[in-house]
């Protein structure tokens, strides 16, 4: 636990505005943002940045015989910690904004359920249109997704932004509690489209 500490803060010190935290997410924000999918229904199932994986297996966990399952992180160093973390699970070292050709690749026509670790407020206006676009390419008519947010990162105009772009792009957007134990503390926006 320590060596992904370690490893995520000097990605932070190197990437901040790729990585956008210095610490893996806590379990309990996982659990804030898994436990309101509705896994049953859940056929296909993409992560968007996991980074180290602070989700990945709560996501394993939950998902139903014969799901479909893979991750888009972009990092490199990320990609390999998740590879030997994770062996079975298939993760692709690429920009989410090219989901549409990775589910096609994967031979998957659409997206039940979207688990994103992007660090938004990091985002410009230009990156945040481009991330959503995409996911919007993919999701079903039904499809939920679930992304988190820092406390903090509200008082950033970026952060402001994505949550006002939010409501453009999905017809229920609804925030979590705040996962106070969370480095920094955090809360769950809950979308569908």
């Amino acid at each position: 636990m320590l060596g992904e500490q370690c490893r995520f803060l000097a990605q932070f010190v190197r990437k901040p505005g790729a990585v956008g935290a210095v610490a893996p997410s806590s379990a309990r924000l996982a659990e804030k943002m898994v436990e309101w999918i509705e896994w049953e229904r859940a056929e296909a199932v993409v992560e968007f940045g996991p980074g180290t994986g602070a989700f990945t297996g709560h996501i394993l966990s939950r998902l139903k015989p014969g799901a479909r399952f893979f991750a888009v992180e972009i990092n490199p160093i990320f990609v390999s910690a998740l590879r030997d973390r994770y062996p079975g699970v298939t993760v692709h070292e690429e920009n989410v904004c090219r989901v549409g050709e990775l589910c096609r690749h994967e031979g998957i026509e659409q997206v039940d359920a979207v688990i994103c670790g992007l660090p938004w407020a990091a985002f410009c206006h230009q990156d945040q249109v481009a991330c959503l676009e995409s996911l919007k390419a993919v999701l079903s008519p039904n499809g939920q997704f679930a992304t988190f947010a820092y406390l903090q990162g509200l008082l950033l105009p970026a952060g402001q932004r994505f949550r006002a772009r939010l409501r453009e792009y999905f017809s229920r957007v609804e925030s979590s509690n705040v996962a106070w134990r969370n480095l920094p503390p955090a809360f769950v926006y809950r979308c569908r489209r």
